[in-house]
């Protein structure tokens, strides 16, 4: 019988009285830029024969994964956002380039939760569609040019002394939808992975599953604490009625300053929720478009 892959998540028992649980690409690491301009892009162009509309795909990837309210989404999911900003864009229309539809692709990620590769692999090994087989392809590929080109990416300054001050009233774990494989390399390559009891990444789930398996019913919702870059983590939790810390594009080491000078302290004495939660996440909200600029 297969292992459950959210099993550690099920089975994660507090130490402490808080929850923290912690994005890490764009969020603890500055490794969004170079994973999307210099991984996900290039083979997106090569896989899906874009080489005649590269200047339009580039700013379609870029918008949807790093300048939109789409920032952060699963892979799957934003190869299929950007694909429909290339359909629909004059531009590409007027240059007679095919963009593929993928609607295999499609009906899996609406029925499938663990959007990794390793559901992808079952899928494929039970269906043998091509479609999807060319999707992993893509996928594997990604991960292996991430593997080689992303390194020596440090956490953002203020990272390390958070999780310092975190670590003696809550537990913390990463919240991700990166493969687990690249977020314990690169926790493991900063030395920051002992402060987080379970490295949660995109083949155990959703975020805002891995919040309700590790923290639901196990903590007050006031003492649950998110922290992310996108408004997928938002989204996640408030799935679970818990707080959220913005940590804001472009402005992440001032975001990481506040958490450990205030933001820290007022949740750890509950002071967090209310009117100045309130402020961070207008702030926040007001960075991320809904539309491209070329619309």
């Amino acid at each position: 019988m297969p292992q459950d892959p959210q099993a550690r998540l099920k089975q994660f028992q507090p130490k402490h009285d808080f929850f923290v649980g912690i994005d890490s690409d764009g969020c603890a690491f500055d490794t969004m830029e170079p994973k999307h301009k210099e991984c996900f892009c290039p083979t997106t162009v090569w896989k899906f024969n874009l080489a005649a509309v590269a200047k339009y795909a580039r700013q379609a990837w870029d918008f949807v994964n790093l300048y939109s309210k789409t920032r952060g989404c699963n892979r799957f999911l934003a190869l299929q956002h950007v694909l429909n900003l290339l359909r629909q864009r004059s531009e590409v229309k007027a240059r007679g380039i095919h963009i593929p539809e993928l609607p295999e692709l499609k009906a899996w990620t609406q029925r499938e939760s663990k959007l990794g590769n390793p559901a992808l692999e079952a899928e494929v090994e039970r269906t043998q569609n091509e479609e999807l087989k060319h999707i992993l392809d893509w996928s594997t590929t990604i991960n292996a040019t991430v593997a080689r080109i992303v390194k020596g990416v440090p956490p953002f300054p203020g990272v390390r002394q958070s999780l310092e001050k975190l670590s003696a009233k809550a537990d913390c774990i990463v919240v991700s939808a990166t493969p687990t494989e690249a977020l314990e390399r690169e926790w493991n390559e900063h030395r920051v992975a002992p402060y987080a009891a379970v490295i949660a990444g995109q083949e155990m789930g959703k975020k805002s599953e891995h919040l309700a398996l590790a923290a639901g019913g196990k903590y007050p919702p006031d003492r649950i604490l998110m922290i992310g870059d996108a408004p997928g983590d938002m989204k996640a939790a408030r799935a679970n009625n818990a707080l959220f810390f913005p940590v804001n594009p472009g402005h992440e080491e001032e975001s990481w300053e506040r958490f450990h000078r205030e933001a820290c302290d007022r949740f750890l004495v509950g002071e967090y929720a209310g009117d100045y939660e309130t402020s961070l996440v207008a702030e926040f909200q007001k960075l991320l478009p809904e539309n491209p600029p070329w619309e």
